[in-house]
This record gives structure tokens, C-alpha cells and sequence, in this order.
């Protein structure tokens, strides 16, 4: 028979395995060698490496510059065409991208080249002490030694140039969303109206051609503007709040509320274009359904229920611009809209 042997706890197969274990385990490599880099063995390139810095950082400068200028220039010339409109916006963002852009850039070139690349490791502790603070202090000194910001005042100079100018167009451009004054008050009242008014005639949109009511038929759908919007001192404003949709439906399939029932012309109604959601223009109409879609999130309004939403994220029905006719039988406004136009507004009942 076969000598059959039982291990005591001293040398059990749990130990084996804990041995072969440990032997499988690799040594700590450690930290890599440095390999001192160009700028750190010739003092020439460093001090080139030093200049395209700056020079990154003089592109930011002049990326902010290009911005106030675009902004401030192009947008003082007078009307402008869409044309000039699609440059400015380009003149914008490509000013925009070159502030950023040589900030992001020149830091990056600045620690890859130029600042300490010896890596270190340092156990966290927390800080307690006097002492302890005073070593903090003392790490944040180095920090700002060994990046070399006292000792580079050209670096030090463009970079504090480029960062302090890199926000001041977003300041601008905040502050000139007020076009009509210097008050929070002027600047609600610009939102809350439009061009709309007692008398004013509704004409189609883009040609300006006044409209009967004898030309809207059932079923059809009109893209309509104010009279004269053309000759305002900012028509693409104005008609960013006042363009309306015109549409012409059975009066008995339509649910009017209270205090609406002349508010339309033996079915003829007329609503923002606007979506309630952020501000899309609603273009398109279903005549069989009487659905008008938004087609940027697909909101859906109801025109047989005043454009109550039936579907989407869009917060909250179409205002309707009350309309009658003139003597001449054309189509006009009763006054303005008795809401706010566009997306959700902060006083909308």
C-alpha cells in the first residue's frame, strides 16, 4: 500500500498556495528614469520654447480683439443682409475659437516644455499644525518657482492679458441683449410686445401683400408678418416675435373660450409661430387633422382646441392674435398679442 501522509498546519497545501502566491507577484518598477528634455540641457531652447508661448498666448489677445471687432464694427454698419449676417456670426466664432484656443494651447506647451517634469510621490496627510500649514505654503511657492512665472515676466505678461480679456465679450454680449435701454424693466417690455396694434394689416410673408379675407380658403395656411415690419429699424427682430401663422377652418369645428368669440373672422385665426418650447418657427400645418408641428422637438398643437399642445415638451398653447377686418376687407389686427410670444416666459398666466 501507498504511504498516504496528512499535513500538518505548518505545511498544509493553504500554505503552498499563499507561497506560490507571493513568489508570482511582480517587483515594484518604480519611477522611470528622467529623461531631461531640450529646454532643460540648452538655455536657447527654452528661451525659444519661452516665446512661442507668448506667442500663443498673443494669439488669445488678438482672438479677443478679433471678437470686438467683429461684434462691435460689423454689427454697428447698419442693416444688415443675411449675408453679412452669416460673415459677422463666422468673424464671431472664429475670434472666439483663437481666445480660447491660445490660452488652452499655450499652457500646455508651457508645462510640457518649460515646467519641472520630474515626477514625485507624496503620501496626503491632513494638515494640522502651524508647521504642516507652513510646509503648504511652502509647497505653493515651489510650485510657482519651478513654473518658471517670476522669473518668464513675458509669459507671465501675455498670459495675464490673455486670461483677462478672454471674458469680457461674453460680458458684452449679455449686456447688449437689452437693444432698448439700460433697464430690466425696458428690457421685459421689448420681450412682452411685438409690432402688433389695433389697425395693423396682416400681409404675407415675404412679399408684404396685404390680405383679404376673401383669399384664405379652408385648409389653407398663411405666413404672415405686420405692415411696414420691413421699414422698422430692426425688421429680423421684429419679425422673431411677430410672424404668425394664418389659417382658415370650419367655425364649427373649433372651441373658442370665453372672451374669444371675436377674436377670429368666420374661421379665420391667426397664431404666434413661435413654438412654446425654445423658440422653433412652426411651419408645418396638417389640414385634415388641423395639427400644427413644430419640427425641431415635435411638438404638437391642436388648432380645433385655441392650440392647445396635445404632444411634446412644449409647456403651453400658441397665443392667438385677435383679428378682424377693415373697411376694405382686409385682415387686421385687433391689438397685439394678449401673452407673451415664444418659449416659457417668467410672468406668463
Amino acid at each position: 500500500m501507498g504511504d498516504h501522509s496528512h499535513g500538518s498546519p505548518e505545511n498544509s497545501g493553504t500554505v503552498a498556495k499563499a507561497d506560490d502566491v507571493a513568489q508570482d507577484r511582480f517587483p515594484d518598477p518604480g519611477l522611470p528614469p528622467h529623461r531631461p528634455r531640450l529646454a532643460d540641457r540648452d538655455p536657447r531652447a527654452a528661451k525659444r520654447h519661452e516665446r512661442q508661448v507668448a506667442l500663443l498666448f498673443t494669439i488669445s489677445i488678438i482672438g479677443t480683439l478679433f471678437f470686438f471687432v467683429s461684434y462691435f464694427v460689423l454689427g454697428r454698419l447698419g442693416e444688415m443682409s443675411f449675408a453679412e449676417l452669416r460673415v459677422q456670426n463666422a468673424a464671431l466664432g472664429l475670434g472666439t475659437a483663437f481666445a480660447m484656443l491660445g490660452i488652452g494651447v499655450g499652457i500646455v506647451h508651457w508645462a510640457k516644455t518649460l515646467m519641472p517634469d520630474h515626477e514625485l510621490m507624496e503620501m496626503r496627510h491632513e494638515i494640522r499644525s502651524e508647521e504642516d500649514r507652513q510646509d503648504a505654503v511652502e509647497i505653493v511657492d515651489t510650485v510657482l518657482e519651478e513654473s518658471g512665472i517670476k522669473r518668464r515676466p513675458l509669459i507671465r505678461n501675455t498670459l495675464i492679458g490673455a486670461i483677462a480679456l478672454a471674458p469680457i465679450p461674453a460680458i458684452f454680449m449679455f449686456r447688449d441683449l437689452d437693444r432698448t435701454g439700460n433697464t430690466a424693466h425696458q428690457m421685459i417690455d421689448s420681450l412682452r410686445h411685438t409690432m402688433w396694434d389695433k389697425g395693423i394689416r396682416l400681409t404675407r410673408d415675404p412679399s408684404g401683400t396685404p390680405i383679404k379675407a376673401s383669399d384664405v380658403q379652408i385648409g389653407s395656411a398663411f405666413h404672415v408678418v405686420p405692415e411696414g415690419i420691413n421699414e422698422t429699424e430692426n425688421p429680423l427682430n421684429e419679425k422673431a416675435k411677430a410672424v404668425v401663422l394664418l389659417m382658415r377652418m370650419d367655425p364649427a369645428e373649433m372651441q373658442i373660450s370665453e372672451g374669444r368669440e371675436d377674436w377670429n373672422v368666420d374661421g379665420i385665426v391667426a397664431y404666434s409661430k413661435i413654438c412654446t418650447h425654445v423658440g422653433c418657427p412652426i411651419a408645418l400645418y396638417e389640414q385634415h387633422t388641423h395639427h400644427l408641428l413644430c419640427p425641431c422637438h415635435q411638438s404638437t398643437f391642436d388648432l380645433t382646441q385655441e392650440c392647445k399642445v396635445i404632444f411634446g415638451p412644449a409647456g403651453h398653447a400658441l397665443p392667438q392674435l385677435p383679428i378682424t377686418v377693415d373697411s376694405e376687407g382686409y385682415l387686421v389686427a385687433q391689438s397685439d398679442f394678449h401673452e407673451p410670444v415664444g418659449p416659457s416666459y417668467w410672468e406668463r398666466g
